[in-house]
């Protein structure tokens, strides 16, 4: 009997949490594999200086804006062997893209090769939904975000939508 109580207390609360997510976060959730560990928007903003960070979105998406200092790495021509030639093996390394899948796939081949990087959980469009900061081509604050496509395009909540 205390088994059962057990288990129906643990799916109880497993419930709940999912619940509490956002439609976002579930979407997150599903469309990632979790292949890399996760850094929260809120955390990175935090501690901003202690990171390298990568824009794994293409250039056009890049271009119309980025978080400060963020190199790009591109998704589709990720040169791998050319972003080593760049990379510090002493800074951690947060790479993000627009949620956190192409992230995700460059995340996986930086972190084979002995990197300790993590995936911007909810990506670009989560930082800016949080009222942060970020910059075009030349450096100066902007609203605008690339958000991909029109589909995408509803999980932006602050900002321009750019597609």
């Amino acid at each position: 009997m205390k088994n059962i109580i057990y288990i129906l207390s643990l799916f109880f609360v497993f419930q709940l949490s999912q619940a509490q997510k956002t439609a976002f976060e579930k979407m997150i959730d599903t469309t990632l594999q979790k292949t890399v560990n996760f850094i929260s928007v809120k955390k990175l903003k935090a501690h901003y200086e202690d990171y390298l960070i990568l824009d794994a979105r293409e250039l056009k998406e890049y271009q119309t804006s980025h978080l400060k200092n963020a190199q790009f790495v591109g998704y589709k021509k990720f040169k791998l062997k050319k972003i080593l030639k760049n990379l510090q093996k002493d800074k951690p390394i947060v790479v993000y893209c627009s949620i956190g899948y192409r992230s995700e796939k460059i995340a996986e081949k930086l972190q084979r090769k002995g990197y300790k990087v993590f995936n911007l959980y909810g990506g670009i469009f989560d930082w800016k939904n949080k009222n942060y900061t970020v910059i075009d081509s030349l450096n100066k604050l902007t609203q605008n975000v690339h958000t991909y496509n029109k589909k995408w395009s509803k999980w932006l909540l602050n900002g321009n939508k750019i597609y």
